[in-house]
């Protein structure tokens, strides 16, 4: 689940991050949000160290949504 959350996180990062044209945002903002998505990934990782595999990503192997 770790992955899942990361992936809300970056999505939440790249929000904000178009909100900086309209509104004034901290940079510390996305630094934190970047910063969660880092340790979302490390965490995935090491909670995925069970002996087995990663399933690794091949760009353009799935239809992209």
């Amino acid at each position: 689940h770790a992955h899942l959350a990361r992936t809300v996180v970056r999505r939440a990062e790249r929000r904000v991050a178009a909100l900086r044209h309209d509104a004034p945002i901290s940079p510390s903002v996305l630094r934190c949000l970047n910063r969660l998505s880092d340790y979302l990934f490390v965490l995935g990782r090491h909670l995925n160290d069970d002996g087995r595999a990663d399933i690794l990503w091949v760009p353009g192997s799935a239809s992209q949504a």
